[in-house]
C-alpha cells in the first residue's frame, strides 16, 4: 500500500475531518472492506479504495505478529483495538471474580448447578449444531437428563461434547500437548466418524480435507499440508503454554486466538470446530475465568452463524489479521456474559421479594421464616424435627409444632422415613409462596 506514491494524497486524507470521521467509525467495531465499501460513501474528492487504504495504514502500527503463519511462511497478526479493550474489561469484572455467582444471596447451591448444568448442555447441543448435528434442543436435553444411549449421529455428537466439557475441568491444569488435543478429540469424535481409526490421529496425506460453502460445495478454503502438522500443533502448544516469556497477551485473547488457529490449521478429517472451541473453555478456565463454565459461546456463534464463517475469511482475505475473529468472539462472549447477569439479577430479585413476603406472612414466626429462606435456596433439602430443634435451639416439641404448621400451609411437603417424621423442601416453592399470597 503505497499511498506516498500518490503525491500529496496521505496529507490530503489525514486532514479530511470527514475522512478520519469514518475511519474513526468503522474502527468501532473494527470493519472490514467488505463491508466498510457498502457503509460509506466518499466525501467529494476522495475515492472510497483510497480511505480504506489510508484506514490500513492506520491500523498497520497497532497489529502484532503471532508465531502462527501460513504455508507459505507469511504471518498472521492480531490487534487489539478499543473495541477489543471495551469488551475485554467488561470480561474481566465479569467472568474473572469480581462477581461471585457463589456469593451469598445471589444464587442457591441448587439453583446455581441447574444453571450449571443446563448451561453445560446448551454449549454441547449448539456446538454440535454448529458442525451439522440434526436435533431440537429440547429432545437433546431430554437425552442428556435422562442418561440414555443416543439413538443417531447427531445425538452422539451432543454427548461426545458434553463429556469433553466436563473433561475439561480435569484438564485445566495440565500443560496443553499434542496427545491431549488428540484425547479431547477421541473423545468428541467417538462413533460419530466414517472411519474410527481418524479419532484422535492428525489427517493423512491422503485423506484431503477442504472447507467449503454449504450453500453451493464451494470450496472456501484449504488447510495447511498433513506433512505440516505436527510442527505446526508444537507451535500451537507452545503459544497455549506461554505464561511470562514473550508479549503479553491478554488471556481471554490468547483463548480465542487458540480458538483460531486450531480451527486454521484443520489437523483432523472430522470434529475441528468443535476440538478448537473445546480448547478456547479449556484455556479460560485454565486462566481462572471460572464464570465462562456457565456461559455457552456456541449459542452466541449459532445466532451469528454467519458472521463467524465470515470472520475466518475476513482474516483470509486481509493480510492475515486475526483481529476480526477476535472482535466477533468478544462481542458473543460480552452477549452471554450479559445474559448471565441479567438471569442473576433477577433470581436475586426474586429473592429478596421472597424475604419480603415471608417476613411480613400471618403465622409465621423467625424460626419458620428463617427456614422457608433456607429452603428457597436449598429446594430438596430434608429437615427433621430434630435438625430444626438444633438450628434453633428449642424443644423437640416446638420443632414438630414449627415444621407441622408450615407443611400445613402448603410450603413444606411431610412424610415418613421408618418412624422419622420428615419434611421436604418442595423445588416449586417460590411458586406457592407466590401463589398463596394471590388467595
Amino acid at each position: 500500500m503505497d499511498l506516498f506514491a500518490k503525491g500529496d494524497l496521505l496529507a490530503r486524507l489525514a486532514s479530511s475531518a470527514e475522512v478520519n470521521k469514518i475511519v474513526a467509525d468503522a474502527n468501532v467495531d473494527y470493519l472490514h472492506w467488505d463491508k466498510f465499501r457498502h457503509k460509506y460513501t466518499p466525501p467529494s474528492g476522495f475515492d472510497l479504495a483510497d480511505i480504506w487504504r489510508y484506514l490500513k495504514f492506520l491500523r498497520m502500527p497497532l497489529l502484532r505478529p503471532l508465531p502462527l503463519t501460513s504455508p507459505e511462511g507469511e504471518k498472521f497478526l492480531y490487534s487489539v483495538p478499543d473495541s477489543v479493550h471495551r469488551d475485554l474489561v467488561f470480561v474481566d469484572q465479569w467472568a474473572a471474580g469480581q462477581f461471585s455467582i457463589t456469593e451469598p444471596g445471589s444464587l442457591g447451591r441448587e439453583e446455581r448447578d441447574r444453571y450449571l448444568v443446563s448451561s453445560l448442555m446448551e454449549e454441547a447441543i449448539t456446538s454440535s449444531q454448529l458442525e451439522g448435528a440434526a436435533v431440537t434442543r429440547r429432545e437433546a436435553k431430554a437425552m442428556l437428563r435422562a442418561g440414555r444411549k443416543p439413538r443417531n449421529v447427531s445425538e452422539r455428537m451432543i454427548l461426545n461434547n458434553y463429556r469433553a466439557i466436563l473433561e475439561l475441568r480435569e484438564l485445566k491444569d495440565d500443560e496443553l500437548t499434542a496427545e491431549m488435543i488428540h484425547y479431547l478429540h477421541r473423545i468428541i469424535t467417538e462413533d460419530t466418524l466414517d472411519s474410527p481409526d481418524q479419532a484422535g490421529r492428525f489427517r493423512q496425506v491422503d485423506e484431503k480435507v477442504y472447507v467449503v460453502d454449504d450453500r453451493d460445495g464451494t470450496i472456501m478454503y484449504s488447510p495447511p499440508p498433513a506433512a505440516q502438522l505436527e510442527e505446526r500443533l508444537e507451535r500451537l502448544c507452545a503459544f497455549a503454554n506461554e505464561r511470562d516469556s514473550g508479549p503479553f497477551i491478554h488471556p481471554v485473547v490468547r483463548a480465542i486466538l487458540l480458538h483460531f488457529w486450531l480451527a486454521y490449521e484443520h489437523p483432523y478429517v472430522d470434529g475441528n470446530g468443535r476440538t478448537a472451541r473445546a480448547l478456547f473453555y479449556w484455556y479460560l478456565l485454565r486462566s481462572g475465568y471460572w464464570l465462562m463454565e456457565y456461559l455457552s459461546i456456541s449459542a452466541g456463534l449459532v445466532r451469528a452463524y454467519a458472521q463467524y464463517a465470515r470472520a475466518f475469511l475476513y482474516t483470509e482475505t486481509d493480510g492475515g489479521d486475526t483481529t476480526y475473529f477476535v472482535v466477533l468472539q468478544l462481542q458473543v462472549i460480552r452477549r452471554a456474559l450479559d445474559a448471565l447477569r441479567k438471569y442473576i439479577t433477577r433470581k436475586q430479585r426474586e429473592a429478596a421479594e421472597m424475604i419480603v413476603l415471608l417476613k411480613d406472612w400471618p403465622g409465621l414466626n423467625h424460626r419458620q421464616q428463617a427456614l422457608l429462606r433456607h429452603a428457597l435456596k436449598h429446594p430438596g433439602t430434608i429437615y427433621t424435627c430434630k435438625s430444626h430443634a438444633n438450628s434453633h435451639r428449642v424443644t423437640l416439641q416446638t420443632a414438630r409444632t414449627d415444621l407441622r404448621h408450615v407443611a400445613k400451609v402448603g410450603f413444606l411437603e411431610e412424610s415418613n422415613r421408618g418412624r422419622q417424621l420428615i419434611f421436604l423442601a418442595p423445588a416449586d416453592l417460590d411458586a406457592r409462596i407466590r401463589q398463596q399470597k394471590r388467595k
